[in-house]
């Protein structure tokens, strides 16, 4: 069995032709000065352009240049989670494909792992993207998840992360939930800071993300919500909505029979009677919809997981 490495850098790639090769060269540069065993995983997202092929040819020279090409482009969180899979470095550090990160950056990353911290994630203080379409959404969605995951860090969304390896092992990503790692580590007792890092404009080619991700965001962070608190005990949110809604159902019961008995209001004209039924369904269905979550909460932890992405090539891989 192949022995671990040091550090381990995971670069998603997608439509970056004219950035790949100078990607590779500063990262290459960084880590050997840094005189430790490393290993670069770029995973090819399903590129149309010539990513693959400059990929090939570096790969080609460096073994240690690790090449991953999805059949289609599957998104940014499964071709991280690609990339952690087949990483085996002890500690694993993420960066994004575009020049934006800088490779300098990774030896103060390790720098904090070795004192003692599990996840340490990029804070990009002066970040040189557009104001509107890219700071502002940032900025809310940072608060959101700051806000409701107990985990404060100014920016979730940096790729430049550092984590220990068996940080990453058991996390599942899905959607954009590679942004959520910090978070859901921490649900575990990782131990999480955060660390300003440089950040610099795009050179060549477009961003492939928008101010519409902000949406998808969001919504993922109802699942990270979900996962935190109730993953394993889904009958104890829905089952407390189902008990409320029942309790509710017996008020407005028994002001419909008061109504009946003192007051000779016949129970088919009185609209609290119809609430009264529509509550009493909702609570049985809120307990039922709670129970299935514990069925379906118990496949989840105890089967086996499947990937979420299909790898076409592997170079220089097992």
């Amino acid at each position: 069995m192949e022995k671990n490495v040091d550090i381990s850098i995971v670069v998603p790639v997608f439509n970056e032709q004219d950035n790949v090769e100078a990607v590779y060269s500063a990262i290459t540069s960084a880590l050997q000065a840094m005189g430790c065993s490393y290993e670069i995983v770029m995973v090819d997202d399903g590129s149309s352009d010539e990513s693959y092929s400059v990929l090939t040819r570096l790969a080609a020279r460096d073994t240690a240049l690790k090449v991953i090409r999805f059949r289609r482009n599957f998104g940014q969180t499964a071709a991280m989670s690609a990339g952690f899979d087949y990483a085996k470095g002890d500690i694993i550090i993420p960066m994004d494909g575009d020049l934006q990160n800088d490779p300098a950056d990774i030896p103060r990353l390790v720098a904090k792992i070795h004192e003692g911290y599990d996840v340490v994630s990029g804070w990009r203080r002066d970040r040189k993207d557009t104001f509107i379409s890219r700071k502002i959404p940032s900025m809310i969605a940072n608060s959101l998840i700051s806000r409701q995951t107990g985990v404060h860090l100014h920016d979730y969304g940096c790729t430049l992360k550092a984590y220990r390896r068996e940080v990453l092992d058991g996390i599942n990503l899905y959607g954009e939930m590679h942004r959520f790692v910090p978070a859901l580590a921490s649900q575990f007792g990782a131990k999480v800071t955060e660390l300003p890092v440089n950040h610099f404009p795009r050179l060549h080619g477009v961003s492939k993300y928008g101010i519409s991700r902000t949406l998808r965001v969001v919504l993922d962070l109802l699942t990270v919500k979900f996962l935190m608190a109730y993953s394993t005990k889904p009958i104890q949110l829905f089952g407390k909505w189902g008990v409320y809604t029942m309790f509710a159902a017996v008020g407005t019961g028994t002001m419909t029979l008061y109504m009946k008995i003192f007051e000779n209001l016949s129970m088919n004209r009185n609209p609290l009677l119809i609430l009264t039924a529509f509550l009493l369904f909702m609570g049985v269905q809120f307990i039922v919809l709670g129970l299935l979550g514990e069925l379906n909460a118990r496949t989840y932890f105890e089967s086996q997981g499947k990937p979420i992405y299909v790898v076409k090539d592997r170079i220089n891989l097992d």
